[in-house]
């Protein structure tokens, strides 16, 4: 069975490579269960409810969060309502929606997924380790697969989480940074994992966004409203190639596709 995740999905270009390359991607790899992070995924910051459906009609099954979940007010007015979006589990236990799901993907499997976000260099949440502690307690047994999102900043979290849970989860792969690093790996316990998926959004960008602008902000060290890139755009993420007798991870392999303007 091979289940495909996908890095940051930003602003229109990000949605726009997704229409045009996902039913490609999804059938050279057979692809039974699709996962992509959404967090910037409504004009870079956030996300709406009409970006939420319209990814999901595209044939996406789980979109995870980010830092930037409460960016668009809108969110918090179907949050609750939708099963198939997950925010980072370690913010406050009062806080709208939910942290995992546990969904049916293909060959009668049951697959968890769990969003988690780092503190290094981020907004200090609740500990991320001990919070995905906890849903391995109490997640049913009958659960075949579990991956993890750990939106996060500094390598050095996303390489501790995933020494952590090596061996308890499926995949740790990292989010946010929006640059596809080359480390992607089974690790001794059999977890899978890559530092970062990249980004699915505007190729000739920093990071997504107006590249002259980003630059400005930088020289001049004055606010400026960041506004997502226009022009072709980029598809990354990675592909797990899992077992389907033993539910291992057998592989995970790199993917970057480009899209026309």
């Amino acid at each position: 069975m091979n289940i495909l995740v996908l890095g940051d999905i930003v602003g229109k270009p990000g949605r726009k490579a997704i229409r045009n390359l996902l039913p490609q991607i999804q059938k050279e790899y057979n692809i039974s269960f699709t996962i992509a992070n959404a967090e910037n995924a409504a004009g870079g910051r956030g996300l709406t409810k009409d970006v939420m459906q319209e990814l999901l009609a595209l044939n996406i099954d789980v979109l995870t969060m980010g830092n930037h979940v409460w960016d668009n007010k809108d969110i918090f007015t179907f949050v609750d309502d939708e099963p198939r979006l997950i925010r980072p589990t370690n913010y406050p236990p009062y806080c709208p929606g939910q942290g995992h799901h546990v969904y049916s993907a293909g060959f009668n499997k049951k697959l968890a997924v769990i969003n988690a976000s780092g503190r290094v260099f981020l907004t200090a949440l609740d500990c991320p380790f001990r919070c995905v502690d906890e849903i391995l307690n109490d997640l049913p047994k009958q659960v075949d697969i579990i991956i993890v999102d750990f939106h996060a900043e500094a390598t050095s979290e996303k390489l501790a989480f995933a020494h952590y849970f090596d061996g308890r989860v499926s995949a740790v792969l990292g989010t946010h940074t929006h640059i596809q690093t080359a480390d992607e790996k089974i690790m001794p316990g059999g977890t899978a994992y890559i530092s970062d998926l990249g980004m699915t959004g505007p190729e000739n960008s920093i990071l997504g966004m107006d590249k002259d602008q980003v630059i400005t902000k930088l020289i001049t060290q004055r606010p400026i409203r960041l506004e997502v890139a226009k022009g072709p755009a980029q598809l990354q993420g990675v592909v797990l190639d899992i077992d389907e007798e033993t539910d291992q991870v057998k592989s995970i392999s790199r993917i970057s596709y480009r899209s026309p303007a």
